[in-house]
């Protein structure tokens, strides 16, 4: 069968990372000839890009290829992503999937493609993940008003609840170059935002030969002409320094802004998930950069239902992140993960008291986003507009990450304007007006 000027869609679960990939590989598609549709849209190709943090992935999974399918019941279907690595028998046992591509074969897709003939039973192409310990850059472009930038991957940390290391490999990392590169050729296409990715980003330096590390990359990119805003998407405790913390406050492009992942405030859990940290480093860090940034926005990361979490652990996570100047959680139920040390601690915490636990945190983020948000009405702020709209109404986030809602003008998209922020809505986001 003859491939060129066949339709290919993309559908991208997950991270920021898995959000740069699918975007680098949709720019190899389309080298090799391939039109790109949305994925709502009758196509040849569905290309489905997987995470594996949640148990929920096989049956997003299935549900995903059943939608391509109703659209086009002869399309040619192919998963990729961390989901295809670790389990790519039960893909390929999905019916209608025809190609399962591991992480050291899914940057390879335009080369393995040359046929769309539907297969019986799904191929599989998933080598060992030893055979994936080597980079490839990418970058997200055109699909949002922001970009994700990967300047990492994999993971040397050996946490009991994760499976990324089997999904991802080792640690490793993008050259300082092309690092370089990249944010230029960003700049040169438009954009605005850039948001450094990666598994543990943190740790950037590994698998290269210079001797650069994440510091020194921040510091490079900061001098970046074009690009007006950076954000750095997540970064351990252990990793995040009183230099980093500085340089950002005093930074012409970097946004007071962090994502930090904490996962319990027990001592006690922590030791069991094998994290590099105690709650008083955590703790530490947030001190730090409200005493240099008093307006930074801080996100956190935290897990509920770890194996032998008691009342009493859980309370004492509660009541720690109560007493933090943070600004909003990201809420995770403890899921079972094949391969996982975690499976080896007693105590499993019943999944009604899972629920009960996220509900719980999950109102306190709101709680402290709110407040966090009220901080801020009333003044005047400096928004990047997205090109999300929702009837009559779009988005835009301030440089500490406030999410603000103002009419819709077409001309305003991807583009600087000041803002007065003056109530907080229903869902949360902040009424504004534009004053410029």
């Amino acid at each position: 069968m003859v491939i060129s000027d066949k339709k290919i869609a993309f559908h991208t679960l997950g991270c920021k990372l898995n959000f740069s990939e699918t975007s680098a590989i949709t720019r190899q598609m389309q080298a090799r000839g391939f039109s790109t549709v949305d994925f709502e849209e009758v196509s040849d190709v569905y290309v489905i890009n997987t995470c594996s943090v949640t148990e929920q992935a096989d049956t997003k999974c299935r549900n995903i290829v059943r939608k391509a399918l109703k659209l086009n019941p002869d399309a040619y279907v192919v998963v990729i992503g961390c989901y295809a690595q670790l389990k790519p028998k039960e893909i390929a046992s999905i019916e209608g999937v025809d190609l399962v591509l591991g992480a050291a074969e899914k940057f390879k897709l335009p080369e393995i493609i040359t046929d769309l003939t539907k297969n019986p039973c799904g191929q599989i192409l998933a080598s060992e993940i030893s055979n994936a310990n080597f980079f490839v850059d990418a970058y997200s472009v055109g699909d949002r008003t922001r970009s994700f930038l990967k300047i990492q991957d994999g993971c040397d940390y050996k946490c009991s609840f994760c499976t990324i290391p089997l999904a991802r490999g080792k640690s490793r990392s993008d050259t300082p170059e092309n690092i370089l590169k990249n944010a230029k050729d960003l700049a040169a296409k438009g954009v605005k935002e850039i948001v450094l990715t990666g598994v543990n980003t943190g740790d950037y330096g590994k698998g290269i030969a210079s001797e650069s590390n994440f510091f020194d990359i921040v510091k490079m990119l900061d001098e970046v002409e074009g690009i007006e805003r950076y954000r750095i998407s997540s970064i351990e405790p252990n990793l995040l320094t009183d230099e980093i913390i500085e340089f950002v406050a005093n930074s012409k492009r970097f946004m007071p802004h962090f994502h930090i992942p904490l996962q319990s405030g027990s001592d006690k859990m922590l030791k069991l998930m094998q994290r590099r940290y105690k709650r008083d480093l955590y703790k530490s860090r947030v001190e730090k950069i409200k005493s240099v940034m008093p307006h930074a926005c801080i996100g956190v990361d935290v897990i509920v239902g770890f194996p032998s979490e008691t009342e009493d652990d859980f309370l004492e996570t509660y009541q720690f992140i109560n007493t933090l100047d943070i600004s909003y959680l990201h809420v995770f139920t403890y899921s079972e993960r094949q391969n996982t040390k975690a499976l080896e601690i007693e105590g499993v915490v019943p999944m009604p008291i899972r629920n009960e636990r996220n509900a719980m945190l999950r109102s306190l983020s709101e709680k402290k986003k709110r407040y966090f948000y009220q901080q801020f009405l009333g003044q005047a702020k400096r928004v990047l507009l997205e090109q999300e709209q929702k009837g009559n109404i779009m988005h835009g986030f301030t440089d500490n990450y406030i999410k603000i809602s103002v009419p819709y003008h077409a001309a305003s998209v991807n583009q600087m304007a000041t803002a007065q922020l003056q109530s907080i809505d229903d869902a949360g986001d902040v009424l504004s007006e534009l004053i410029d």
